[in-house]
């Protein structure tokens, strides 16, 4: 009987399948994609290493049981979910594995040498990047260092020459808190070994030419930049630098946080309005240029012929402004529609896409936790999907009506193209930021036109008259039009509650979100009317989430309570200001000084949390012991404690408190032991 039982319900388990995967028929593939996406996570998250094999076997496995039950499809549809998810944990896996390690630096000052591999410039002095840097007498390193130099500095310097400069290395910092960002990961998986800072003046000890496609491309990329600064100097220069070369650094602190508060950062984000601007101008030019001609007009394939030529545009566009991710996104997509028009086939946006995004999961599997990856794929997503069930809509709307109309129908699609990209991409920029924007459709409707066809168009053209010697006749236009975006920028930033803190979302809130929105778009059986009400709980998830109440940090110069409605720091001397602002996206009020003169501070909450100043025999009737030094007298009965022992050993901690207890969570017990992870303790060294 109970077999029986068993039996019916695996027997309602695959009809349910089967209707879905019917009523899907051809959509499976979508979700492919995301699935490489979540493997990559899922590896990129886990706190030890999987083993080197795990992941080939797991792929093949599943892969094989989607091939035999082919004639079942909702369970075909399963395994090839699991094979895909697989195969994106088995790129990460790869792509950690052939990197280097970390390597251990010196912590004094010591002489560094090595070749230029990259120029930032900027509002205060330069970044440098060092390819193959030897420090001291040691071999080269198989990693880049990242050294800035003071303002104070003016060498000449430039992608391939060959220096020595004396300097105080740095690992990459770990997490400011205990599940925040890891920029650790970030270096390791950039091929940085750490960072430095320059003392005195960097010696250039050779210019040799430069060899290396790279080094090239680099130096080319600091020229146009130069060039264009050169006209164009201040702001409007940096900005104009940075929407032809990719290169942002130059750019001031108070303009990049109008362009942030006002809803206009994807300007300064090469991607996929700028390369779509791009080779739009291209097509358009080379297909008018050529119709001039009755030959060619008639007999050579003139759409193909633009569409190649706009491609070869992108390409260089893409490599000259660095090939961040959103921009490859963009660039794949219009590559399938390029050969799928060379081919006489009609491309789909959806399916370009997916494609996109499986290219860069196995090309860069880390982008996955990164906010480009994230806010380019699900914006582009909630464009192609909205506008299928919109512009049937819209043009039925339109009608055969008049000039008014057809104005009318634009401005319609340009305001519906910023609410629908800023809508799905919001939540991302809330749980990386912690912050939200009001007006970014209103900032967008005025900015983005002008963009397009004052401000890139005349920097495109500066581009081809650069060789003439003759690029201010077209940079100086394109300074109006990027002082236009800097002017709506600035005002929009300037409106009340333009920019608003918000309460931090738990990881699993944004999967969530993110699970809905892929239904949502995906899907196009009316099962996907499940997608908004998923969302929705995604959104509200920091409801649902209660950040810690105390927060110390890995160099234990900074120690943080947070009660309801207020957040007091103590910072001792050598407190990081990159981590106290990150602290505050965690933690929204405006931070109070906590003040510790005596040898022992009693904070009195529930328990009770004293912070030790020297006297470490102090404190035994708290709930918690909290010390900047190593604790070496020990409370009986037990005291839980933190001092400068576990930080050195486990990082950065956060402290909820409880009635009855403390519960403590350490950096390490969130990341593992991964070869990223760089704590300060002999076990982790």
């Amino acid at each position: 009987m109970q077999m029986n039982s068993i039996r019916q319900l695996a027997n309602r388990i695959q009809s349910g399948f089967d209707a879905w995967a019917t009523a899907e028929r051809g959509r499976l593939s979508l979700f492919l994609p995301l699935a490489m996406a979540a493997g990559a996570a899922v590896y990129l998250t886990r706190l030890h290493d999987p083993a080197l094999l795990a992941g080939p076997a797991a792929t093949l496995q599943a892969s094989w049981l989607a091939w035999r039950l082919r004639a079942w499809r909702g369970m075909a549809g399963v395994f090839a979910l699991f094979a895909a998810g697989a195969l994106g944990f088995t790129a990460a896996g790869f792509a950690a594995w052939r990197l280097p390690p970390m390597p251990d630096l010196p912590r004094h000052s010591t002489i560094v040498t090595g070749s230029v591999a990259m120029v930032e410039i900027l509002p205060k002095g330069r970044m440098v990047f060092l390819s193959s840097p030897i420090v001291g007498t040691d071999a080269p390193l198989l990693r880049r260092l990242r050294f800035r130099v003071p303002d104070k500095d003016t060498t000449p310097l430039e992608a391939g020459d060959s220096v020595q400069l004396r300097a105080v290395l740095m690992r990459p910092n770990p997490p400011a808190f205990p599940g925040a960002w890891d920029l650790q990961r970030d270096a390791f998986f950039d091929g940085l070994a750490g960072y430095g800072r320059v003392l005195g003046n960097v010696q250039v000890l050779d210019r040799p030419p430069p060899t290396s496609f790279a080094a090239r491309l680099s130096r080319l990329r600091d020229h146009v930049a130069d060039r264009v600064q050169a006209v164009l100097p201040g702001a409007v220069g940096a900005i104009a630098a940075t929407l032809l070369t990719g290169e942002a650094e130059s750019i001031p602190e108070e303009d990049r946080a109008a362009f942030r508060d006002s809803g206009l950062s994807h300007i300064l984000a090469i991607a996929g309005l700028h390369i779509g601007i791009v080779m739009g101008l291209v097509f358009g030019a080379v297909r008018g240029l050529l119709a001039l001609s009755e030959r060619a007009a008639l007999f050579w394939p003139l759409k193909a012929i633009a569409a190649i030529s706009a491609l070869a545009a992108g390409l260089a566009y893409l490599l000259l402004t660095g090939a961040h991710v959103p921009i490859r996104r963009s660039f794949a997509m219009a590559s399938l529609v390029t050969l799928g028009l060379l081919a006489g086939r009609r491309t789909s946006s959806i399916r370009g896409l997916a494609l996109a995004m499986a290219a860069i999961v196995l090309v860069s599997p880390n982008a996955v936790l990164g906010v480009s990856f994230q806010m380019s794929f699900s914006a582009v997503l909630a464009l192609i999907s909205g506008y299928a069930w919109i512009m049937p809509r819209l043009l039925a709307w339109r009608g055969r009506g008049g000039h008014l109309r057809h104005l009318g129908m634009h401005i319609v699609m340009l305001a519906l193209t910023s609410l629908l990209a800023g809508t799905a991409s919001a939540p991302y920029a809330a749980y990386h930021f912690g912050e939200a924007q009001i007006y970014f459709v209103l900032a967008n409707m005025v900015a983005v036109p002008i963009a397009a066809m004052l401000a890139m168009p005349a920097g495109m053209i500066a581009l081809l008259l650069m060789p003439l010697h003759l690029e201010a006749l077209a940079l100086v236009p394109m300074g109006w039009g990027v002082s236009m975006i800097l002017f709506v920028a600035h005002h929009v930033a300037a409106w009340p509650v333009a920019r608003f803190d918000v309460p931090p979302m738990p990881p699993w809130g944004i999967v969530v979100f993110s699970l809905g929105l892929a239904w949502l778009g995906l899907c196009r059986s009316r099962g996907r009317l499940l997608g908004p009400p998923v969302m929705l709980l995604g959104v509200l998830s920091p409801l649902l989430f209660t950040p810690p109440d105390l927060l110390v940090s890995a160099d234990a110069r900074l120690i943080g309570l947070h009660r309801t409605g207020e957040t007091r720091l103590l910072r001792l001397s050598g407190a990081q200001k990159f981590t106290e602002d990150s602290w505050h996206h965690l933690w929204v009020e405006d931070a109070q000084k906590l003040d510790c003169p005596t040898p022992i501070c009693t904070l009195h909450t529930t328990p009770e949390v004293a912070i030790l100043r020297g006297d470490d025999t102090l404190g035994c009737n708290a709930g918690l012991r909290i010390s900047p030094e190593p604790i070496r007298r020990h409370c009986r009965p037990y005291v839980p404690e933190i001092d400068r022992f576990d930080l050195w050993r486990e990082g950065a901690h956060a402290v909820w408190l409880r009635p009855d207890g403390v519960r403590i969570v350490s950096d390490w017990s969130l990341r593992g032991d991964r070869p990223w992870v760089l704590l300060q303790g002999p076990d982790h060294d």
